[in-house]
């Protein structure tokens, strides 16, 4: 006979009420008591009906995470991490929506998701969302929160960095070493959507700009290809990297710097170059972006970012706006964005 929410109230010693918040509203009750339910129920093999909760409470206890790759990538792999680590305790489980992305994916996920309301709050990473498709999911009467999206407009709450400021800061750091023939490497923005990441461009554009009205001698070009809208990651394929190593290997003089949007380029770029004859730091330097897995192994320059824990921040916020609570001047963070030099650009460290 399968056990009752009773049974587990009275074998824990505890009121049927605190069972229930025990399961459905957590943050109530007490970490030991919530510990000592939880043993009985596992004991008992009783499981709290969802729906029953959901009915009570009117909220349905599961979150929306839309990306705009897909999860494998180091971002969003980070992102969910940070939300899990504060959403499971709470009681949340997190529905994730991938590749949210090209005209058609995005008009069926804005336009289904509020008639459904299926979810308690609304993760938005890395992308925009346009005034239309505030529209929709307000009708859904849900909080939106930005994780690194371009801009605040639409979204409850947000914690983003400053994609703009960090390559500005990564591209003003190598013309500061002496270096007066740079290149960017990234991929082309996509018209159907506004990313953070393409901000990384105007700040390359910007410090070497800069730097010219200052008088500096500098050249710089900007090597963008094509993004496979299924994967920001695809840039990293054999056949792309072939492309941008072409588009390199035939300027004249070959840069002595190199800017990549993200570490996910900087990495197979350098290993391809040193097959040509190319090693850094000796004949140029190379900076990345987001200090994802292996850069600290490979010793690579770039920017840090922490998506981690912008997840974790995106959560409490969530939690405290499901609560209806107003977050005030908090709604909307600016998370650190640092470099972090190593030793892929040291090449011209005695110049001023």
């Amino acid at each position: 006979m399968q056990a009752t929410i009773q049974d587990v109230a009275a074998k824990a010693g505890v009121s049927i009420s605190t069972v229930s918040r025990a399961f459905t509203r957590p943050e109530m009750v007490s970490e030991r008591t919530r510990a000592k339910v939880m043993r009985v129920a596992d004991e008992l093999d009783f499981n709290i009906s969802r729906s029953a909760a959901t009915l009570k409470s009117g909220r349905t206890n599961r979150v929306a995470m839309l990306m705009n790759d897909d999860i494998t990538s180091w971002f969003n792999a980070s992102v969910l991490a940070g939300l899990e680590s504060v959403l499971h305790p709470a009681g949340y489980d997190i529905a994730l929506f991938q590749n949210i992305d090209t005209a058609r994916n995005r008009q069926h996920f804005f336009s289904t998701l509020p008639i459904r309301r299926n979810v308690d709050a609304i993760f938005v990473a890395s992308f925009a969302v346009d005034p239309h498709e505030v529209e929709q999911l307000g009708r859904a009467q849900v909080p939106i929160i930005g994780i690194n999206s371009p801009d605040v407009d639409g979204f409850d709450a947000s914690v983003s960095i400053d994609d703009e400021q960090g390559m500005f800061m990564a591209a003003q750091h190598l013309i500061k070493l002496g270096h007066r023939h740079l290149a960017y490497v990234g991929a082309e923005a996509v018209l159907t959507l506004h990313a953070s990441i393409d901000q990384r461009e105007q700040g390359f554009r910007r410090a070497c700009e800069s730097a010219r009205s200052e008088g500096v001698e500098l050249d710089w070009q900007v090597i963008g290809v094509p993004r496979d809208v299924s994967a920001l990651a695809a840039i990293s394929s054999p056949q792309t990297m072939s492309m941008i190593l072409a588009r390199l290997l035939e300027l004249d003089p070959f840069p002595d710097a190199i800017c990549c949007q993200a570490d996910m380029i900087a990495i197979p770029l350098m290993l391809r170059l040193e097959r040509y004859g190319k090693r850094t730091p000796r004949d140029y330097s190379i900076i990345g972006f987001d200090d994802s897995t292996y850069a600290d192994v490979l010793g690579l320059t770039t920017i840090r970012q922490n998506p981690q824990s912008m997840g974790a921040a995106a959560a409490h916020k969530a939690l405290r706006l499901i609560a209806g609570e107003s977050l005030g001047d908090d709604a909307h963070e600016t998370a650190p964005a640092s470099l972090v030099p190593r030793n892929t650009d040291d090449t011209y460290d005695t110049h001023a």
